[in-house]
């Protein structure tokens, strides 16, 4: 009998959400945030660096052997919630969560340590709206070779390796360089995506894609929940502060009674969220019942998120609808991760299967 999972955070998980939300506090204001996704570089590299070098994250999920830190997915889970509340422009989940599960899953010791110190960023290179267990597109390997076109990769502009599923059933490493990279316009500007498009590339085979793809896109879905959450959580949080602040006919805004309960019925909403994401953490942590976990996250994620962030934006009034108020990035990230790995109604009819609960 497996024991019930403890979904309280830990002081040092508490202690690891402070001080990366110190650190997004200076590097990661929405302000900056908005002026990054009006250039051509959208990516915030110098916030990378200090996530990376300076605190270690993006080697949470690796052995300590391979220079990565040893963590749990758990550890993870509360720095994609940090990152969910800041809408942080770095390739966080891309690669120190689906790349790096994926390079865990074909054992691959050098480009593990690389992505771990910071030193490389890792894409999968399969599109962002795949579920764990669905089809996949392939490129085409011959003579060593691999020719085709990738669409809809995320974080793909700042990647150094690819890791390329092909059609003999291998998973391909890839230097970013030999391949062309051409961003597609995206919903979510600080999480871009682009065409991958192989002519000839050379690939270094790492194992087989299914199962290592498979691997990376669960933890990525599971994970992915912790992000929705801490944006769900922090449109809530705003929304709030702002009803306080805001009067009409000379008393808080806030003070109106169905504005109460638009508020306690999100609040509720995101209490759910919580529970299903830190459920989802610590399945990826301990390796019981994950699928079912994942697929509960996700399928409670991306309604709770999407409804925060217009919740957020209609209670805002006027300065919601504007450029310069950060709810927009908030609903654009909502309605991009909606569909992130797998959409609620396919992760439900995923769960149907797995609880032996058909649908109608």
């Amino acid at each position: 009998m497996s024991s019930q999972p403890d979904l309280l955070y830990s002081e040092e998980e508490e202690a690891l959400r402070a001080a990366v939300r110190d650190l997004l506090a200076d590097h990661c204001d929405a302000p900056g945030v908005i002026a990054r996704i009006e250039s051509d570089a959208p990516h915030n590299l110098a916030l990378w660096k200090a996530l990376t070098d300076g605190m270690g994250l993006a080697g949470l999920l690796v052995p300590e052997a391979l220079d990565g830190q040893g963590a749990t997915h758990r550890e993870a889970a509360v720095v994609l919630e940090e990152l969910g509340r800041a809408v942080a422009p770095v390739p966080y989940l891309t690669s120190a969560v689906v790349a790096t599960e994926a390079l865990l899953a074909c054992g691959t010791d050098d480009l593990l340590t690389e992505l771990a110190s910071g030193t490389s960023i890792g894409a999968l290179a399969v599109a962002l709206s795949v579920a764990p267990g669905a089809a996949y597109k392939v490129v085409q390997h011959e003579n060593g070779l691999l020719h085709g076109e990738l669409t809809g990769i995320a974080d793909a502009a700042v990647a150094d390796v690819l890791l390329v599923p092909a059609d003999d059933g291998g998973l391909y490493a890839v230097d970013a360089t030999t391949a062309t990279v051409t961003p597609q316009v995206s919903l979510d500007l600080t999480r871009p995506l682009a065409t991958v498009t192989l002519d000839g590339a050379p690939g270094r085979l790492l194992g087989d894609a299914e199962p290592a793809v498979r691997q990376a896109l669960r933890a990525g879905a599971g994970l992915l929940a912790s992000e929705q959450l801490g944006l769900a959580d922090w449109t809530l949080t705003e929304t709030v502060r702002y009803l306080k602040d805001r009067k009409q006919f000379n008393r808080p805004v806030g003070g109106f009674q169905a504005l109460k309960h638009r508020l306690a019925q999100l609040w509720l909403e995101v209490a759910s969220l919580r529970a299903a994401a830190r459920n989802a953490a610590d399945a990826l942590s301990t390796g019981q019942d994950v699928d079912v976990a994942v697929t509960v996250a996700q399928a409670c994620a991306a309604p709770v998120a999407v409804h925060a962030a217009e919740e957020a934006l209609q209670l805002h009034g006027g300065i919601g609808m504007t450029w310069e108020h950060p709810v927009h990035l908030y609903l654009k990230r909502a309605k991009a991760d909606s569909i992130a790995y797998g959409t609620a109604g396919a992760h439900r009819e995923a769960l149907a299967g797995l609880v032996d609960l058909q649908a109608p």
